[in-house]
């Protein structure tokens, strides 16, 4: 079992891994929001747990690496793009034997971190967790959810360990040798609630009460299985679109990931997301019109000082709808 552990990243989901996993592990965090830094220093994180439970907790938290000593086991939740500035970081203080571990959303982020760290070095894991930031030093649990994570050769006692950790500390954890088709699954699920509710502002219920909406979701998730199809990846449900449904009926009061990103103004993980899809999709000849323009639209009106100007609800949604 790992002696240590290190969250890489202090946004939501980062936050509420440090959470549940204080209790039960010598943690420490890297992070770079500076509110949240201070937050965490003064007074600690607080995590205000689905039943409504607040509980706080202290840790070491650094903005820099060199700080945390020789890293045993990092857990990435960064956003995918500082990924790349995130692995040249940690590249030196990752131990010998140490292994990273990418929780992350999107497409790209495990070949982008195994370029920096080497072969060898970095586990995929997949998590259906929810968390939002209330604001510096304050997660909620917005929702519990699985997670699994890839055996990687030669890290096994790390990853069983690892997992271990997670189920002592509250957090469903598997291992799992599907990890490809896991996270296919989500990315179909991500590619079509993400989004819209960025762009519309909505939490994720409205995209399965919004006719409109629902069909747009619907399309970009099956159209996202269509690629993981015909790069030969299984996804681990039957249909794409009714896992969207689902889980947007399931989380229905909570704010993605993405929409979270817009309302305080920083960069989306769009380009990983749908981005992702439609290169994928152009490489293996499978059209993907809803996620390109879902791609193209999010990158027009979100971002910087566009976080708090209103968005025409109906317009974005006569645009998108014509597509699908």
């Amino acid at each position: 079992m790992p002696t240590s552990i290190t969250v890489v990243g202090s946004g939501a989901l980062g936050s509420l891994f440090a959470a549940f996993l204080e209790p039960v592990a010598d943690l420490a965090m890297l992070a770079h929001w500076p509110e949240q830094l201070h937050a965490l220093g003064a007074s600690g994180l607080t995590c205000i747990h689905t039943n409504g439970r607040e509980t706080t907790h202290f840790f070491p938290v650094t903005a820099n690496a060199r700080q945390l000593g020789q890293i045993q086991l990092a857990l990435i939740m960064v956003k995918s793009y500082q990924t790349a500035r995130t692995a040249v970081e940690i590249a030196p203080m990752l131990a010998p034997d140490g292994l990273a571990v990418t929780f992350q959303n999107g497409l790209g982020n495990f070949e982008t971190l195994e370029a920096s760290l080497g072969y060898g070095r970095v586990a995929q894991a997949v998590t259906a967790q929810g968390a939002t930031m209330l604001g510096p030093g304050i997660v909620k649990h917005a929702g519990h959810g699985p997670s699994y994570v890839a055996l990687t050769s030669g890290r096994e006692a790390l990853i069983s360990g690892l997992t271990e950790l997670m189920q002592n500390a509250g957090l469903s954890a598997e291992i799992t040798s599907d990890v490809k088709g896991l996270q296919w699954g989500k990315l179909a699920v991500n590619a079509g609630i993400n989004p819209l509710t960025a762009l519309l502002r909505v939490p994720n219920g409205f995209l399965a009460k919004n006719e409109r909406a629902s069909a747009i979701m619907c399309a970009a998730a099956e159209e996202t299985a269509e690629v993981a199809a015909a790069l030969g990846i299984e996804l681990p449900y039957v249909s794409a679109s009714r896992r969207a449904i689902a889980v947007a009926e399931g989380t229905a009061d909570n704010y993605s990931s993405m929409l979270q990103d817009v309302l305080r103004g920083a960069p989306t993980e769009i380009d990983a997301i749908n981005g992702a899809v439609a290169d994928y999709g152009r490489q293996v000849g499978v059209p993907t019109p809803v996620n390109a323009e879902l791609w193209r639209t999010v990158r027009e009106h979100t971002g910087g000082d566009l976080s708090d100007k209103p968005v025409d609800l109906e317009a974005v949604l006569q645009s998108l709808f014509r597509l699908t």
